[in-house]
């Protein structure tokens, strides 16, 4: 018997809002990524070339592998989950023993001509493996072995990326693997437990953190601890009994609040339209560091240049993306594609709100990319996938 099964024509059943709005941000990031590089070059490495040409063979990349994924059904796809899930937990484990160290973490697999960050996938497998587990009947839900499972899927990653370090990568499981249980109706009681406990934990942790003595606190590196003193605002020369040491400690602070002055300088210093592109002089100057101008801080580059007014055009674009995709999970009519929607929803979430909040000072710097925007191979690869996943959903929401 013959098939009838055809490639679906991806012109016209694609989420074109979305589709447009993710355009519109990697047009963004490669342009400003140009500009927050541009001001480094020197006479032997044309820096701002290599990173902008980098980026745009990630884009590149990305879409094809979106456009892939887009191909198959999601539901074809969730039978691999289990095979993606653990091959990206042996890549965890493997970057402890493979990895290369950057900046006190051991996060990326060096390859030469480019460096992957296995958890920006682990991320994506993750919600592959939990919407799948979390599809079952509502009342296998109800059962605790099953909530503990789901907890267990969550945590395993979770603490390996938290032992590389990486506190932003790692924290971002937990509002995306929340959201999936609630969605897929786990009892709320189990939820409220949950976050009840979580918050005695966060409590803990942050009184540990400002007041502790040394041998109470929590295992941290010091840049961690540092960055979350700075973000609480904590005093270095507490507890110093010499005035050379609270000098010392004095010039520390400083140091570790540095990025954070520059990048809320930077944003404040756009005014309504911006200093204009190219012409930011926080970045130009070099007081808002090279290291982090063109991933991490990507956001005040941008509100220097183009003020208050491209920072609403950024906000409105993610907000495009995040709205559609709401919507997508909306439209859907089985419960795996909702819950696929809403954890890619939920992950977008919490890297824009992490981001743009260290960038203004109402989150910690943690190092979380702005997807599609900032730098970074691993973290667009990452993005587009998700979109990918996403537009899946939508192409196929009516199938079952």
């Amino acid at each position: 018997m013959q098939s009838t099964e055809k490639i679906p024509d991806l012109r016209f059943r694609i989420e074109k809002m979305q589709a447009l709005a993710l355009l519109g941000l990697m047009i963004l990031g490669a342009l400003f990524i140009f500009s927050a590089t541009l001001a480094h070059e020197n006479n032997e490495v044309p820096w701002y070339r290599e990173r902008f040409f980098m980026q745009i063979i990630w884009y590149v990349t990305g879409l094809a592998l979106a456009f892939a994924l887009c191909l198959v059904d999601y539901h074809a796809l969730s039978r691999w989950a289990v095979p993606i899930y653990w091959a990206t937990i042996l890549s965890l484990v493997a970057v402890f023993f493979f990895g290369v160290t950057l900046y006190g973490a051991r996060r990326w697999f060096d390859f030469g001509l480019f460096k992957l960050q296995p958890s920006e996938f682990a991320k994506l497998a993750f919600i592959l493996l939990l919407g799948n587990f979390l599809s079952r009947p509502a009342d296998e839900l109800r059962q605790p072995r099953n909530f503990f499972k789901a907890m267990g899927l969550m945590l395993l990653p979770f603490a390996l990326i938290l032992k590389e370090p990486d506190l932003g990568s790692a924290i971002v499981f937990l509002p995306t693997g929340l959201m999936m249980m609630y969605t897929a109706g786990v009892p709320v009681k189990y939820l409220r437990r949950l976050l009840i406990g979580a918050g005695l934990v966060v409590a803990l942790f942050i009184v540990d953190i400002l007041y502790a003595p040394p041998n109470w606190q929590f295992k941290l590196e010091d840049y961690q601890r540092r960055r979350l003193w700075v973000y609480f605002g904590r005093d270095y020369t507490t507890g110093l009994a010499t005035e050379a040491e609270r000098e010392k400690a004095r010039l520390q602070q400083r140091n570790d609040s540095y990025n954070v002055r520059q990048a809320l300088i930077s944003v404040g210093s756009g005014g309504l339209f911006g200093k204009g592109w190219c012409r930011g002089t926080q970045n130009a100057l070099g007081f808002l560091p090279r290291a982090v101008a063109h991933n991490d801080f990507i956001f005040s580059v941008i509100a220097e240049e183009k003020g208050f007014m491209g920072s609403v055009v950024v906000l409105a674009l993610y907000s495009v993306v995040l709205f559609t995709g709401i919507r997508i999970a909306g439209q859907t009519r089985d419960r795996l594609g909702r819950l696929l929607a809403v954890g890619v929803v939920t992950l977008w979430f919490s890297h824009i709100f992490i981001n743009i909040g260290m960038n203004i000072r109402i989150m910690p710097v943690t190092g979380v990319p702005l997807p599609l925007l900032s730098y970074g191979g691993s973290s667009v690869l990452g993005s587009l996938i998700a979109a990918g996943i996403l537009q899946n959903v939508y192409i196929h929401r009516r199938s079952f």
